[in-house]
């Protein structure tokens, strides 16, 4: 079987993994703090959005990949991903700044989590066959 979906996600989200990296890194560089966040609210928020990412796309990633391994079709492969997409970066990009932004932060994890419940759940029917 060869693989395209979760690959292709996989490797969009990767790029926005990088961005939120060098937004850290950026920030560091700005406000003079090697480790840790320092008094800098703004970097705070940035490696939280860096952090975010990293602690909810994984699990993401590996259901979907789960879901392309068992037959799944591509357009809820595809619908998955996209939400999982927008969500991450709805959150990372409401999370990142100085301006809370509620509306795309509560949006993005609604996506994100929206994708898990919904990955999970059909890996399951699937797995047991309902």
């Amino acid at each position: 079987m060869e693989l395209f979906v979760t690959p292709t996600i996989a490797a969009i989200l990767t790029f926005l993994y990088i961005a939120l990296a060098v937004s850290v890194i950026r920030t560091r560089g700005s406000e003079g703090v090697g480790v840790g966040h320092g008094e800098s609210k703004l970097l705070e928020r940035r490696i939280r959005a860096h952090g975010n990412f990293a602690e909810y796309v994984p699990i993401a990633l590996i259901l979907i990949l789960l879901l392309e391994l068992t037959g799944a079709q591509s357009t809820l492969l595809w619908g998955l991903g996209a939400a999982l997409i927008v969500g991450r970066a709805a959150h990372a990009f409401a999370l990142s700044s100085l301006t809370l932004r509620p509306k795309a932060r509560v949006g993005g994890m609604i996506l994100t989590l929206g994708t898990l419940i919904s990955a999970a759940a059909t890996l399951l029917l699937r797995t047991l066959g309902l």
